[in-house]
C-alpha cells in the first residue's frame, strides 16, 4: 500500500523532517532494514551502533529520535519511541488481507451456531452447536470451534485452531496456526499405582486484544477457569496449564511452561525457555529472564533470573566438579568455623 510521509508522521505522531518542500508528499509502499532500504521504503533506527549505516542509507524515509536527526541524509520522521512508530507505519504500508465474508463450502457448520453475517469461516473448518462468532471473525482453514464458544468481534484465526466448549475469547483477539484452547488440564489422581483421570470442568476466558502463538496450549481449568486477561501477548510454543491466571498486558517469549493454578501479575515480561512452577503467584512488572526457573513466589517488582550462562566446556566441567564438591566443603568449614568458635571461647576463659 502506498502511503505518503505526511499521513505516515500524522499516523504516528512523529515531526517530519526533510529535504525540500515536497518531502511530505514522497509516497513510500514498503518497509525494509536501514542498510537494504531504498527510495520508496521506510525504515526506523533506534541504536547508535547503527549510525554508519544511518549515514549511508538510500530510504525514502528513516524514523528515529532527535538525537540522530543531523547524521540523517534522506527525509526523518522523528519521534520519541521509533520502535513503536514504525510498528504503526509497518501496519499503514502491509495492512492484513481483509477475507470476503461467507462460510467455505467445504466447512461444517451447526445450523444452531450463531453467526455474524460479516463472519468469514475458511475451508475445512468446523463450527459447533451453541457457537457465537461476532462481527468481522475470521476462522481461517481448519479451525474447529467447539460447543457453546464465544469469539468476539474482530478476532481472528489464521488456521487450524483448535477451540474448545465454552470457551470465551474477546475482541480483537489474534490465534496463529496451531494453537488450542481449551484443552483438557493435566489432571490425576493416584489409586494405588495407577493414576485416575480428575475431570477438568472449567472452561478458559480470554480478554480483548490477546495474540496466542503458533502451537501454544491454554488448557482449560478443572473447576475454576483458566484466564488471560486483555492485552497479554504468548508467543509459540507456550504452555499455560489448568486455572493459570495471566494478568493484563503480560507478555511471554517462546516455550514458556507454567504450571496449574499459578497467577502471574499485570504488565510482566517472561523471558524464553522459564519455567514457572503450580500454585504460586508473582507480582505486577515483574521481569523474568530466559531460562529462569520460578520456584516461588516473587512479590516484589524487578527483575529475576537464575539460568546459568554457558561457558567453553573445559571451564563448565570444572565448575560442575567444584558444585559437586559443595557438600563437603560446606560441612568441612562447618567443623572449622565450631573448632575456632571452642578456641576463641578457651582463649577469653584464660584470660580471666
Amino acid at each position: 500500500m502506498s502511503v505518503s510521509l505526511k499521513t505516515l508522521a500524522r499516523a504516528i505522531g512523529a515531526d517530519l523532517h526533510g529535504a525540500g518542500i515536497d518531502a511530505g508528499e514522497r509516497v513510500l509502499d514498503s518497509v525494509a532494514p536501514l542498510g537494504d532500504a531504498g527510495p520508496g521504503q521506510l525504515c526506523f533506527m533506534t541504536h547508535d551502533r547503527y549510525l554508519p549505516e544511518l549515514r549511508r542509507t538510500r530510504a525514502g524515509a528513516v524514523i528515529l529520535k532527535p538525537a540522530h536527526l543531523p547524521e540523517c541524509p534522506v527525509p526523518a520522521l522523528v519521534c520519541a519511541n521509533p520502535h513503536l512508530g514504525f510498528a504503526r507505519a509497518a501496519a499503514l504500508l502491509h495492512p492484513e488481507p481483509v477475507p470476503e465474508p461467507g462460510i467455505h463450502a467445504s466447512a461444517v457448520v451447526s445450523p444452531r451456531a450463531r453467526i455474524h453475517p460479516s463472519v468469514s469461516v475458511g475451508p475445512q473448518c468446523v463450527v459447533a452447536a451453541g457457537v457465537q462468532l461476532d462481527a468481522d471473525v475470521v476462522l481461517g482453514p481448519g479451525c474447529i470451534i467447539g460447543e457453546n464458544a464465544h469469539v468476539g468481534e474482530g478476532t481472528r484465526m489464521l488456521a487450524r485452531v483448535t477451540v474448545g466448549a465454552r470457551v470465551r475469547i474477546g475482541r480483537r483477539g489474534l490465534l496463529h496456526p496451531g494453537a488450542v484452547v481449551g484443552s483438557e488440564g493435566f489432571g490425576f489422581a493416584k489409586d494405588g499405582e495407577a493414576w485416575i483421570r480428575v475431570p477438568q470442568v472449567g472452561t478458559v476466558i480470554i480478554g480483548d486484544d490477546v495474540e496466542v502463538g503458533a502451537n501454544t496450549t491454554i488448557d482449560r481449568g478443572a473447576l475454576e477457569d483458566t484466564v488471560i486477561e486483555d492485552g497479554v501477548k504468548l508467543d509459540n510454543l507456550i504452555q499455560v496449564a489448568h486455572n493459570v491466571h495471566i494478568g493484563a498486558h503480560t507478555a511471554m517469549a517462546g516455550c514458556v511452561g507454567i504450571a496449574g493454578s499459578a497467577r502471574i501479575g499485570r504488565r510482566c515480561s517472561i523471558g524464553g525457555g522459564v519455567g514457572i512452577a503450580g500454585h504460586l503467584e508473582i507480582a505486577d512488572g515483574v521481569t523474568v529472564t530466559g531460562m529462569t526457573l520460578v520456584s516461588r513466589s516473587i512479590s516484589e517488582p524487578g527483575v529475576y533470573s537464575s539460568g546459568v550462562p554457558f561457558s567453553p566446556a573445559r571451564e563448565w566441567n570444572r565448575s560442575l566438579a567444584h558444585l559437586r564438591r559443595l557438600d563437603t566443603l560446606s560441612r568441612r568449614v562447618k567443623v572449622l568455623e565450631e573448632r575456632a568458635s571452642r578456641q576463641g571461647a578457651g582463649a577469653d576463659s584464660d584470660n580471666e
